[in-house]
């Protein structure tokens, strides 16, 4: 189905943003959001009985609850946060007590500044990577160090695990927060700019020297640097416009955020080097989540885990369009042999004692760290497709 509110890389088209516009000039945000995916929005009587239903939703429910996003509703097509899935599970595992708002797009705020909206109450829930998450709680970092929980499953199984929650998820409730639902997507990559090499990144020696854009995550930067690349850190509002310029010559988001974010005319290949996961992550406020009853609760968590599923067979769907988006757009994405990942594992992997001190310092000990490795190897009642 077309996306009424996105075109292919995520935003808006002219025609659409100002069907939208008019339509929530009418009918109200909510609803025309709801009506856009659904595929209403070009219907008259379709958007108005849309409209009845939100605002009967609304008007009969006990409280009223906002879901901020970074991320278009379209985006999902390519970029599966499941955000309006999440809305209605939210309010159907409810009973209809909650009625949820939805804010995408970075309506609100986006990364940090979304998170610390959470945190001080402002809003209920909200969707960031769990890099970011990692300001607030520099635990969820872990999952940067390369090469033990990239692929999707070890994700899964680690963040689904009793080990993870132990050693995470408490840090993260002391800072005001309560962790409702992981965003698997797939690993981060090596995406190199146009005119740069002559063919896709393959091996650790391919990217020697090269400026890497990398975010202000220390931990990312000593896998570039292990690498043999030269990490460049570069806020992420300004890639696109550094990587035009040669102030970057690389950089590592999944291939279904290069899409997303518009990058298919700067870049010429994409490797899946399935190096470190470029995951996401719902939370809510934790005084919120305390004030509502057991019952509201036992809702919220069990919306909060079908949304989880959803996202998790979305996936391979998700993937398959992206890869075949950057094809089209005659961007190579290439597959790294067993033999070529294993000179990446051996380049900077988890395994080396460089990553010691960071293994003592995020899970405590050496021990603890094995114990979540360990981790990642036990499957939890939770299947998501790997092969990125």
């Amino acid at each position: 189905m077309r996306d009424f509110i996105t075109n292919d890389s995520g935003a808006p088209s002219q025609p659409e943003r100002r069907l939208f516009m008019g339509t929530v000039a009418k009918f109200g945000f909510t609803a025309a959001v709801v009506g856009a995916v659904g595929g209403a929005l070009f219907s008259e009587s379709a958007m108005a009985a849309t409209a009845k239903e939100e605002s009967e939703r609304e008007a009969a429910a006990e409280s009223t609850i906002v879901l901020a996003t970074g991320y278009t509703l379209g985006a999902s097509r390519a970029y599966p946060i499941m955000q309006l899935n999440f809305k209605e599970n939210l309010q159907n595992f409810s009973g209809g007590r909650l009625y949820v708002k939805l804010a995408p797009g970075g309506q609100l705020a986006t990364g940090g500044a979304l998170i610390s909206m959470v945190q001080n109450g402002s809003i209920a829930i909200a969707q960031h990577s769990l890099s970011n998450l990692s300001s607030f709680a520099p635990e969820a970092d872990l999952v940067n160090i390369p090469y033990w929980c990239g692929e999707n499953q070890r994700l899964i199984n680690l963040v689904t695990s009793d080990a993870w929650r132990d050693t995470v998820h408490h840090k993260v409730e002391e800072r005001g927060f309560k962790v409702l639902s992981y965003i698997c997507i797939d690993p981060r990559t090596v995406a190199v700019r146009e005119g740069l090499l002559d063919g896709p990144v393959r091996v650790p020696d391919d990217i020697s020297g090269i400026k890497f854009r990398v975010p202000s995550s220390q931990i990312l930067q000593q896998v570039y640097r292990l690498a043999g690349a030269n990490p460049t850190p570069v806020a992420w509002g300004e890639t696109s416009s550094a990587i035009k310029q040669g102030v970057a010559d690389a950089l590592d988001p999944s291939v279904q955020a290069l899409l997303v974010f518009g990058f298919t005319d700067v870049l010429s290949s994409i490797s899946t080097i399935q190096s470190v996961p470029d995951a996401q992550v719902y939370t809510c406020n934790k005084a919120w989540f305390d004030s509502l009853d057991s019952a509201l609760q036992d809702a919220v968590m069990q919306a909060s885990d079908v949304t989880f599923r959803e996202n998790l067979a979305k996936v391979p769907a998700a993937r398959a369009y992206a890869h075949d988006q950057m094809r089209l757009a005659g961007v190579e994405v290439y597959s790294l042999s067993d033999e070529e990942k294993a000179q990446w594992v051996e380049r900077c992997g988890h395994q080396l004692p460089a990553w010691d001190d960071t293994k003592r310092e995020l899970a405590g000990s050496l021990e603890a760290f094995d114990k979540l490795l360990a981790a990642t190897e036990v499957q939890n009642g939770y299947f998501v497709d790997s092969n990125a």
